[in-house]
């Protein structure tokens, strides 16, 4: 998996360090696997991860071209903990058949099947994007992006917050939407008749409710406005039925 870089933070105060940063609980990783965000101060999505815990180190599975602004962002926070950060040489492999040693259960849903970290890519075939339809989860770049809200994104239903952790970076925001909103807009799984492109706006009449993504035949994943997505929409010459 090309598309993926792994980061190891190291130092006796890194899981700290990470704590106090990202969305879900760090103590979770130990000896197992976390998925999780970075966050602005305002709630805002800046990159979604895995968390892996080794003895002497956290490792960080993030799409590579998130990398580099990731480490930088950890970096500006560091202060002066005792903690590093630095890329590693290993390959990120994943696949959903038998799953090699030493492999890790994808912790967002049992349906993503594993994640394994070598110097060798065994992944096997798996059509992901379609899998990623079927079981409505985001790609980093693609339904994440800086103006995404992780909790309109799924994460809750994707193991990727926890709510009794602490503070961390947009824990406040995060907190009030959960607990004193309601969500008026999401991603939601969609059935398509007809062309459209991913990043194709829908429209409910004449007003607009959201914009295509993913698609895998006549599935898709769709960010909409609820309160729009209540009969068949369009997105270019397709029709377009939210599965609300």
């Amino acid at each position: 998996m090309s598309n993926r870089t792994v980061l190891a933070v190291t130092g006796a105060d890194r899981e700290d360090f990470l704590q106090g940063l990202v969305s879900n609980d760090v103590t979770r990783a130990r000896g197992g696997i976390v998925y999780a965000a970075l966050l602005t101060p305002q709630g805002k999505y800046l990159a979604d991860f895995f968390l892996i815990g080794q003895p002497e180190r956290i490792l960080i599975d993030v799409a590579t071209p998130l990398a580099a602004g990731l480490a930088q962002r950890l970096g500006m926070y560091k202060l002066r903990a005792d903690v590093q950060i630095a890329p590693t040489g290993l390959i990120v492999s994943r696949g959903i058949g038998p799953a090699p040693d030493g492999a890790l259960p994808d912790p967002r849903d049992p349906a993503l099947g594993w994640r394994a970290y070598g110097e060798a890519d065994v992944s096997d075939a798996t059509d992901w994007d379609a899998l990623r339809v079927a079981h409505l989860i985001p790609e980093s770049g693609v339904e994440l992006t800086p103006e995404t809200y992780i909790l309109e994104a799924g994460f809750e239903r994707l193991h990727g917050v926890d709510f009794r952790k602490g503070c961390y970076v947009g824990q406040e925001v995060t907190a009030r939407m959960k607990h004193k909103t309601e969500l008026k807009k999401g991603l939601v799984r969609v059935q398509i008749t007809g062309a459209a492109e991913p990043g194709t706006e829908i429209v409910a009449g004449e007003k607009p409710a959201g914009t295509l993504f993913t698609r895998a035949g006549d599935a898709a994943i769709a960010y909409l406005r609820f309160d729009r997505a209540t009969s068949p929409m369009r997105a270019g010459d397709a029709t377009v039925t939210a599965e609300i």
